[in-house]
Formats: C-alpha cells, structure tokens, sequence
C-alpha cells in the first residue's frame, strides 16, 4: 500500500489509471473526483509526515497497490449485518460509516455480533467534518464507482487480494486501566447513561463524574482478554453522560490513566512502516495530545471520528497491513 497527501487533480490521473484507493478529504474535493475504483470519506484533519495538519483542500489517498479486484457496497437499516456477506474469499473489507447516523449507531452496538465478522480482516473509520462545522454539515462517504455520497449507511469497499498476500489488522492503543480507581458498570448498552454502578453501590454516573473531578479527556477503559477497548466521554450534564461509543452492558470499566504526553509515547510504541499501512487515528487524540504541527512516527493517515478494528473503537489508531505468504518449498 502506498500512502500520499494528493490535490485532487493528483487524486483523479490515480483513479483514472484504475488504481484501487481509500481516500479523505473534504465533501468539495471528494465531490470533484471521476467515477472509479474508489471509496472516500469526509475528514479535514489529517496526520502527514510533516505532522497533524487540518486541510480542507487536499485529499489523503491510499493505493491497495495488491488489489486484484475491488467493489463498494453500501448497507443499511436491515441489510447491516449482512456487510460480511459480499467480500471475497481472499481479501479484506474496508468500511466508512458517516458520524452520528443510524448506521454508526447500530454498527456501534451490535457489529460484534454480526455473522462472520472476524473472519476476514474488517478496518475502516467513521467519518466526521470540521469541528466547527457540526451544526452545519453533516459526515458524509462516498461510493466512488457511481459518483454518489451518502450521509446514512455503512459503506463497505470489498477488496480481493493475490493468493500470495493475507492482511492483518492492528490496534494501538495507548490507555490502560487505572487499576487503583473504581469499577463501574452499567445496567444497559448505549451511547449514554444516567445510573451506574460505581464499587458495587448505584450512582448518579454524571453526579459521580464531577464529584470525583474526573478529567473526561480520559476514556473509560475495558479489559477484554487482555485487549484494552476504551468508551470516550462526549458530555457530563443534567441529562446524564454521553459517549462516543457506547458502554456495554455488565462489562467492567474504570478510568483510563494518562500515557503522559501522547506525541512522544506514541512514536516510540509504534512500529513498522506507516508509509505502507492504511491507518486512521481518533480525533480526540488529535485534540487532547495537541498533534497539529506535532509529528508521531511514519503513522499517516485521516484524523477520525471512530475507528473500525472490526468492532468499533474510540481514541485508539489502527492500522491494516498486507503481508506476502512464504510459502515452503516443496521436496
């Protein structure tokens, strides 16, 4: 794979040689791009290799240089789970979901249950659009093959890859558990929550929250088999809590502890060549680690406003790499 912050004009000779890309920008500058191979979503923020920049006339594209074949789906309302249905045997799924749709929604609560969904690598992110821009624009994908963008439904680029290539999908995530501070849970799966369980006693969960003074730029964090999954905290009011993803329920959080400063942890735990991954990063961790202008390693790719390993994740980079077979020789 190859990465490259394009013009649009660079962007539509790639899709125009029959290149098969995943691409990020701007509703403008992805409305301007020729029918072809590719999927986009919107974003302005992006981390390059000159660090995180916010760009809305630029595009970041990703080549799957080893695609044999490519065809975007979009699925909604019903046909959801059925996402898995439509890929290759051999290959993988890149998937785009508009922020604050429906289908990011139920993405969010029940994708882990859909059927087949960790057989094949599943990676992709959730669109989003300026920060200033949210009461006005709506996080938009685009299925690049008809020329058409949508603001509902999960859109899904099935990608085949050569016998000889297999992807694996990756997580870093740089929060754990606090395991001095208190477990909490709650009694319901959802983006919010009033009541929790904090220590075995009910609580107000948002009473809690300022009582305690706790810094919600922290996520709440959960342990599954060893692998640390975090819920964002969106808002702390009269109405209750909000999150970015939501909290399941009887699963046992606690507060995440600080990584400390996020720039600097972050390139020396991450590892390999970005510049030939697909990779996304959350933009609360643009935001709370200060990364405009700030470079984090070879890791480049759209700032997102979620992120997809399968399931969905929040403040967490992923990133999808393609690895060639050694195959033993044969006596």
């Amino acid at each position: 794979m190859k990465n490259t912050l394009m013009t649009p004009a660079q962007a539509a000779e790639r899709i125009a040689a029959g290149a098969t890309l995943v691409i990020a920008g701007a509703e403008e500058a992805l409305t301007a791009l020729p029918r072809g191979r590719w999927i986009g979503g919107t974003s302005v923020y992006f981390m390059t290799e000159d660090g995180g920049h916010v760009d809305r006339e630029n595009l970041f594209v990703t080549e799957i240089e080893a695609a044999e074949d490519a065809r975007p789906v979009l699925y909604e309302g019903e046909d959801l789970p059925s996402l898995t249905m439509g890929r290759y045997e051999d290959g993988l799924s890149v998937i785009l979901i508009p922020a604050f749709s429906k289908a990011h929604e139920a993405y969010a609560i029940g994708a882990a249950e859909f059927p087949g969904l960790f057989d094949q690598p599943v990676m992709g992110w959730v669109t989003g659009v300026h920060l200033d821009d949210l009461a006005t624009r709506k996080p938009k994908v685009f299925d690049g093959s008809r020329g058409t963008a949508y603001d509902e439904g999960a859109l899904v680029l099935h990608v085949k890859l050569p016998a000889d290539r297999i992807a694996n999908v990756e997580i870093l995530n740089l929060f754990e558990q606090d395991t001095g501070g208190a477990e909490i849970s709650f009694a319901a799966t959802g983006f919010s929550a009033r009541r929790a369980m904090v220590d075995g006693a009910e609580v107000d969960f948002a009473e809690w929250v300022q009582a305690q003074g706790i810094d919600t730029r922290l996520p709440l964090v959960a342990n599954y088999a060893g692998a640390m999954i975090n819920v964002s905290f969106q808002s702390v009011g009269a109405e209750g809590v909000a999150f970015y993803a939501p909290v399941i329920e009887g699963v046992s959080y606690r507060i995440a502890h600080s990584p400390g400063d996020y720039a600097t942890i972050f390139a020396q735990r991450a590892q390999g060549d970005g510049a030939q991954e697909l990779s996304c990063n959350c933009i609360l961790n643009f935001l709370y680690g200060e990364l405009e202008e700030k470079r984090t390693g070879s890791f480049t790719g759209p700032v997102t406003f979620g992120e997809i390993a399968y399931i969905l994740l929040n403040q967490t980079m992923v990133r999808l790499q393609l690895h060639r077979l050694e195959h033993a020789a044969v006596a």
